[in-house]
Order: C-alpha cells, then structure tokens, then sequence
C-alpha cells in the first residue's frame, strides 16, 4: 500500500540570476549554429547555473524562515499505565496540527512547501519522506522509517495511520530544525527538577530526548524501565538517571536498543 499526502505549492518562477538568463541567449545562439556538441554543453551548463540559483534561493527562504518560526507549543499530554501495573509513562509533546499551525504560513511567506511520500508494502516497515521544497525548484528530502504501531486495540489500517502521523511530525521537525517548547503542562514521572534544571555539557538534545520518549511510548515501555537497562550498560557514568543526561556518545546506541524491544 502506498500514498501521498501532499501540501500546495506557490506557483514555481525561474530563478533570477544575471548569468543564468544570460546563458539562454547561449543557448540558443548554440542551436541556430546547428552545432551539436556547443548546443549540449550550452545546455548542461545553463542547467547546472540554474540549479545553483535555485539552491541559493532555496537556502536563502529557509534562512528566512527559520528566522521567523517560534518554538513549537506542545499541545498534546499522553499518558499510560503499563501492563504490569507497577509503572506510567507521561508526557507531552506537539502533534501534527500545531506544528503545521505555526509553520505553514511562515513557509509560505518564503515561497516554501512540503509533502510527503508515504510506503508501507505488505509486511513492511512503514516508510515517510517529507519533501521541503522552494517555489524556484530546489528541493531537499528527509526519510524515516517505522514498524506499525500495534500498542492498544488498533486495526491494521490504524496501526499503520499512526505510524504514518508519528513519522510525519519527526521528518518535518528534521527537515525544517525545528525546536519543541519545553514541558509546560506538568513534569514527566521520573523528573523531580525544577524548570531552571540544565542537562550538563555534552548530553542529548531535546529534540533527541523526545524523540526517545515517544519511541518507549511505542513500544509501550517504561522510561523508568529504560532508565535501569541504560545504568547496567553504564551509559551514565556519574550522572543522573534521566533521559535529558544522557551523553549524546550513546544516544545511536540507545535509539537502536529501543527499536529492537519487543512490545509490552
């Protein structure tokens, strides 16, 4: 099975640099010469301007933009008791609709957009590619890759719906930079600090805490639980047991560790 959800584009301009549109005039000065081989290299290097100047512009709007995008709200608090009864896991994060709130008519402003391609093939992990693309050509693409999510009483079609949303939030969030606002809404069960708490020098983003906290939630395991398995690998080393202290060194490591748990 596969899809595409796609946002709209503006309307697509050519790039307006000197040397490129001075190259059309070599271009076709190259095909009334009725030779073949100045015609070709007319043309690869009049592609090759354009593709720099639609690169520049590209750039240029995503400087821009990222100038101008707040940190994303979290407006969303999950929570849920553990099969075994001993443990919750708690936390907030921002969905797919805040996001797109806040950033879709920055994007815009700067002749921005993006869409996504979805796969998910029979007995396959669940595939999402957001493409950010400039109005003047340039594009760039960022991909991940999920098993369905079968926590609860999801059907096969939810399953792999809420793999696609999740996927969706973290390319988006990778392929603009995005920041997510700190924890508003209450704190997570294993965190005891107040707001003013700093990670020390050298630990995992938040972004990368986030990550890790809804990749647990995927699987339906306990942050506490994880917490333990990471202090028996001695990943903290002096530390505090908290996810926001983990050395960024081991971060691979433990995303890798939590994709392959078995679900709870």
């Amino acid at each position: 099975m596969s899809a595409v959800v796609e946002m709209p584009e503006q309307p697509r301009r050519r790039a307006t640099v000197p040397a490129v549109a001075a190259n059309v005039d070599l271009v076709q000065a190259a095909l009334k010469s009725g030779n073949v081989e100045m015609y070709r290299e007319a043309v690869a290097l009049f592609k090759e301007l354009e593709g720099m100047a639609a690169r520049k512009a590209f750039d240029n709007a995503m400087a821009d933009a990222k100038a101008k995008i707040p940190v994303i709200r979290k407006n969303r608090r999950v929570g849920f008791d553990h099969k075994s009864g001993s443990d919750r896991t708690e936390y907030s994060h921002e969905d797919m609709a805040e996001i797109a709130r806040t950033v879709d008519p920055i994007l815009s402003e700067f002749g921005l957009s993006y869409r996504f391609k979805v796969s998910s093939d029979v007995n396959q992990p669940v595939r999402v590619t957001c493409i950010l693309s400039h109005r003047d050509g340039h594009f760039e693409e960022t991909a991940l890759t999920a098993g369905r999510d079968d926590s609860g009483k999801k059907n096969a079609i939810q399953q792999v719906g809420s793999t696609i949303t999740y996927l969706q939030r973290y390319t988006l969030k990778a392929a603009l930079g995005l920041a997510a606002a700190q924890d508003d809404d209450g704190q997570s069960s294993e965190s005891a600090e107040p707001e003013t708490y700093a990670p020390p020098p050298g630990s995992i983003t938040q972004d990368q805490v986030d990550f890790l906290r809804d990749a647990l939630a995927e699987k339906g395991a306990a942050v506490t639980a994880f917490l333990q398995f990471a202090g028996a690998k001695g990943w903290f080393a002096g530390r505090k047991q908290r996810l926001e202290e983990l050395p960024a060194k081991h971060y691979a490591a433990a995303a890798h560790a939590i994709a392959t748990f078995k679900k709870a």
